[in-house]
């Protein structure tokens, strides 16, 4: 049988504290959050390799040190409500959970959403919530978020989604340029401006409707 707990902390001793992700919060979500539950059946044994996870066709869930890394950069606190768009099967929304008071978990896959909320059930995860919808709307009505957290590559991102920010809050996302990207950190202001910073290098697919409309040259 595969000790997928000595895994847990291999991957956590060998991609995420030499990214210098050293909370404590962060740590022991990653070392008890099971993410061998969180990929398809035929994946488990790859649960813990080092590099994305193919969960649907063109949807992947983000490799550990990525992960660890975007939520290092966000300041959570214990009372935060957080939107995650892109959950897929709910592994970053598992530990999202384990950070924030709640969570908002968007997916537009209705067999991917079906499945993280079984899983998630199962897990004993009760403060979060499994939507299914457009990602680039967001989840309006259950906001405002102090979060949120884009699991996934964008290349641009709609400015409606920053109305679902309260002032002060903070976005989180993977920006593509062809095949390289770096996560950008959002701030929104009390004035409602949202200002970006670079955080580091990563790469991921782009989740559906975040690809930049062509441009067309005459």
């Amino acid at each position: 049988m595969t000790d997928f707990a000595s895994r847990r902390v291999t991957m956590v001793d060998t991609q995420v504290r030499p990214s210098d992700v050293t909370k404590f919060t962060i740590i022991d979500a990653m070392l008890e959050v099971p993410r061998e539950e969180f990929v398809p059946d035929t994946k488990r044994e790859l649960a813990y390799v080092g590099g994305p996870i193919e969960i649907a066709p063109h949807r992947q869930l983000l490799d550990a040190r990525s992960t660890a890394k975007m939520l290092d950069a966000l300041e959570l606190e214990p009372t935060d409500v957080v939107l995650e768009i892109g959950s897929g099967l709910g592994y970053i929304t598992a530990l999202l959970a384990r950070m924030t008071e709640a969570v908002v978990a968007l997916e537009e896959d209705g067999e991917l959403a079906a499945e993280a909320e079984a899983t998630l059930g199962a897990q004993g995860v009760v403060n979060a919530a499994v939507i299914t919808g457009p990602l680039p709307e967001g989840a309006a009505k259950h906001g405002p978020f102090d979060a949120i957290v884009i699991s996934g590559g964008v290349e641009e991102i709609p400015t409606s989604l920053y109305d679902q920010l309260k002032p002060g809050g903070q976005i989180i996302a993977i920006f593509m340029e062809g095949a390289l990207g770096e996560v950008r950190m959002g701030f929104k202001s009390p004035e409602g401006h949202v200002s970006w910073r670079m955080e580091f290098n990563a790469t991921a697919e782009v989740l559906p409707g975040f690809a930049r409309a062509p441009s067309f040259v005459f």
